[in-house]
């Protein structure tokens, strides 16, 4: 049975690989047109690699579901 991992990316990478400024990405997080970040400790959160790579695909029609 395969396991399925997910890899997270932090800040730095996300920001190098989008090619958005930090003020940017957090603008598109609160309008819901880029992936919301998880915590993945007390003082630590990232971003999942596949919700990147999600929005990289199709970053202008990309839509964070809602909760």
């Amino acid at each position: 049975m395969p396991e399925n991992h997910e890899s997270f990316v932090r800040l730095p990478a996300v920001l190098k690989r989008t090619s958005l400024s930090r003020s940017t990405l957090y603008r598109k997080m609160d309008q819901g047109t880029f992936p919301r970040q998880v915590k993945i400790g007390e003082r630590c959160a990232a971003w999942r690699q596949s919700d990147i790579d999600e929005w990289a695909h199709n970053p202008m029609f990309y839509e964070q579901a809602r909760d």
